[in-house]
């Protein structure tokens, strides 16, 4: 990693989970902000440009799928990769993912070296 510290935003409406996420992602070097829903994942992407995003897709404000569409529409975010860690596992869930813009599709639960290695080449396939 050069330098600069990154920043890895986790989305993830359960605090357990997301302090999970966010604890691998600060163990390797990330500056790490973490949203608990949707709403408060736009409000914290409305002020932050984040090298990545870590995002479940099942929460009970906004789903996941409309943050990253929300992402996607954003000139100033548009090319941050997103990183869907999901419950949501079948076939057709992995494709509407990817299809609505996702760098990558993960199913819970997550080892943490497949989320370590999908953030880090995620973030070095931007630069």
């Amino acid at each position: 990693m050069s330098s600069e510290q990154k920043t890895i935003i986790v989305v993830e409406d359960e605090p357990d989970t997301a302090e999970m996420f966010g604890e691998m992602m600060h163990l390797i070097g990330y500056r790490v902000l973490k949203a608990y829903g949707g709403a408060s994942a736009i409000g914290l992407l409305s002020q932050e440009t984040p090298h990545a995003v870590v995002l479940d897709l099942m929460m009970p404000d906004l789903s996941g799928l409309e943050v990253l569409a929300y992402i996607r529409q954003d000139e100033r975010l548009k090319d941050v990769p997103v990183i869907i860690v999901s419950a949501k596992s079948l076939p057709t869930d992995i494709k509407i993912g990817l299809e609505a813009g996702a760098t990558v599709y993960l199913t819970k639960p997550v080892a943490y070296l497949d989320l370590k290695d999908a953030v880090e080449r995620a973030i070095q396939s931007r630069l």
